[in-house]
C-alpha cells in the first residue's frame, strides 16, 4: 500500500480535480507483475495502467489500490468492472472512495462478483494523501494551505516592509513544489503594491497556479506582475475594464468589515474547479482566513532570525485574546530543518 501512495504522488499537482491513485497486481503466487498511477485529469485511472502492465497474470491475482476504484462512467470507464473482467480474487483498498457517486458501490460491485475485498490498509496515510479530494467531496470547499515564512518571534517583514529574505533559498523552493501542488494562489492587494510579486512557479516543468488577487477597491496597478501572465481572478467590490484580458473580474459582496466575503469567494471559486488554494498573503489575510475557519493546513517556514521590533509585521493580528484558553488551536503534524531554517506543518481541526 505504501508503494501505491508512493505511485500516487508522481502525479501531484496534475491530476486536480481527482484524487491521486496509485495500484499495483500481484500474480497469483504474490509477484508484482503491474503498477501504475493516475497520471492526469482525464486520463486513464491507475487500475488501467497496472492491470494493462499485468495482462494474463493477474488473473486470479490480488490488486492493491489506495483508493476504492470507481464503478460509474466519467471520463473514463468504471474500474471496478475491469477489475471484474481481469479475474482478479483479491482487491486490497486503502480508504472507501467520499465521492458519493462511488463511495462504497465500487467495492460492493467486486464483492457481488465474488472477489475478496480487504479495507483500511494505510487508512490514515491514504486519507492525508488525497485530503484535498476528501474535503472537496464532503465539504464542496476548496482545500486552503497557508504559507508564512517567519522569524524566530514570529515577524514577516520589518516596520519598512523589508522581507527579502526571511528564510533559505532551499526552504524557497520547497515553497515552489507548493505552488506547482495547488491549483491557485491567493495573495492581498498590499503584498501585490509592497512585493510586486509574479507568483508564479520556477521549478522546471512546473505549473503555474491561477493567480487570485483580493483588491476590495481595484486599487492595484494593472501593470503589476501579478496580471501579466497566466490565468488571474481579481476578487473585488467593484467591476472595472482597467486590467489586462487574462484577469477575471470576480466581483464579491463585502462583510461588515468592508472587505471581500470569503465564504463567497471560496464558493465561487470552487465553482470554478479550483481544488486547492496556496495562501501567501500579509497577515490581514491569513487572519481573516483564520478567523472564518477556512485553513485547512500551515507551512511555517521558520528562519534563524530575531527582530524584537514591535512595529515590525507579524504573521496575524487583530484578535482580540485575553484569555490562554482562547488561542486557535492547531496541531503539529511534521517538524523537519531544512538547511539553516525550520519548517513545521500544522493541521487545524
Amino acid at each position: 500500500m505504501q508503494k501505491c501512495i508512493n505511485l500516487a504522488k508522481t502525479a501531484q499537482g496534475k491530476v486536480s480535480p481527482n484524487p491521486m491513485v496509485g495500484a499495483i497486481v500481484l500474480d497469483k503466487d504474490g509477484n508484482i507483475v503491474g503498477e501504475g498511477y493516475h497520471p492526469k485529469y482525464g486520463e486513464a485511472h491507475a487500475e488501467v495502467f497496472a492491470l494493462n502492465q499485468a495482462g494474463e497474470k493477474a488473473k486470479g491475482g490480488t490488486i492493491i489500490v489506495n483508493l476504492e476504484p470507481c464503478s460509474y462512467h466519467g471520463k473514463t470507464p468504471p474500474c471496478a468492472d475491469l477489475i471484474i473482467e481481469k479475474g482478479i480474487k483479491k482487491l486490497i483498498v486503502g480508504m472507501i472512495d467520499p465521492n458519493p457517486i462511488v463511495s462504497g458501490n465500487g467495492i460492493k460491485k467486486c464483492q457481488e462478483s465474488g472477489i475478496e475485498v480487504e479495507i483500511g490498509i494505510l487508512e490514515d496515510k491514504c486519507k492525508e494523501l488525497n485530503e484535498v479530494f476528501i474535503k472537496n467531496q464532503t465539504q464542496k470547499k476548496p482545500f486552503i494551505t497557508l504559507k508564512i515564512a517567519t522569524t524566530l518571534d514570529g515577524k514577516i517583514a520589518t516596520k519598512t516592509g523589508s522581507s527579502k529574505w526571511i528564510t533559505s533559498p532551499s526552504s524557497r523552493e520547497i515553497v515552489q513544489n507548493l505552488r506547482n501542488q495547488h491549483d491557485a494562489i491567493l495573495t492581498g492587494s498590499g503584498t501585490v503594491i509592497a512585493d510586486d510579486p509574479s507568483m508564479t512557479c520556477t521549478l522546471p516543468n512546473g505549473k503555474n497556479p491561477i493567480k487570485i488577487v483580493l483588491d476590495t477597491n481595484a486599487k492595484t496597478n494593472p501593470n503589476s506582475k501579478i496580471y501579466q501572465e497566466g490565468r488571474v481572478i481579481l476578487a473585488t467590490s467593484k467591476n472595472t475594464a482597467k486590467y489586462p484580458p487574462n484577469v477575471e473580474i470576480l466581483v464579491c459582496p463585502l462583510n461588515k468589515n468592508s472587505k471581500i466575503d470569503i465564504d463567497f469567494l471560496l464558493n465561487e471559486l470552487f465553482k470554478r474547479k479550483i481544488c486547492s488554494i496556496l495562501v501567501e498573503a500579509g497577515a490581514k489575510i491569513n487572519s481573516a482566513m483564520l478567523k472564518g475557519k477556512h485553513i485547512d493546513k500551515i507551512y511555517h517556514f521558520m528562519g534563524p532570525k530575531i527582530l524584537a521590533d514591535n512595529e515590525s509585521i507579524p504573521c496575524f493580528e487583530g484578535f482580540d485574546v485575553t484569555s490562554i484558553n482562547d488561542c486557535v488551536e492547531i496541531t503539529i503534524k511534521d517538524i523537519q530543518k531544512v538547511d539553516v531554517d525550520v519548517i513545521i506543518v500544522y493541521g487545524l481541526t
